[in-house]
């Protein structure tokens, strides 16, 4: 199955506590269904000092999102958008913006 969102994508959430956030995907984790995405779903972590000159403190971090909850951002109409398949004539599969048609990946 080929990947809806991947890494480097804008995406925006569409649902849960930062509904309406925008932010660049940073990993995607396929097994889990989920994705972390810059500035969203940030949680604070407290963290012990470890050894040589690491310093302890509370630290944010940004939690994965599941990929239900996050849209794609059209890249022509900058809105969000689903996300379909198509084979071009050379043979190569790119994704497709659904709401303007457009190739989203070169």
């Amino acid at each position: 199955m080929a990947a809806r969102i991947r890494k480097g994508d804008r995406v925006v959430v569409i649902a849960g506590a930062s509904k309406g956030r925008e932010g660049e995907v940073l990993r995607v984790l396929p097994a889990e269904n989920k994705a972390v995405v810059s500035g969203v779903a940030v949680a604070k972590r407290h963290t012990k000092a470890r050894g040589m000159g690491e310093q302890g403190g509370i630290i944010q971090k940004e939690m994965p999102v599941h990929l239900s909850n996050i849209a794609l951002i059209d890249p022509e109409t900058k809105k969000p958008t689903r996300v379909g398949f198509r084979i071009l004539e050379d043979g190569r599969k790119v994704r497709v913006a659904r709401k303007s048609d457009s190739v989203i990946d070169g």
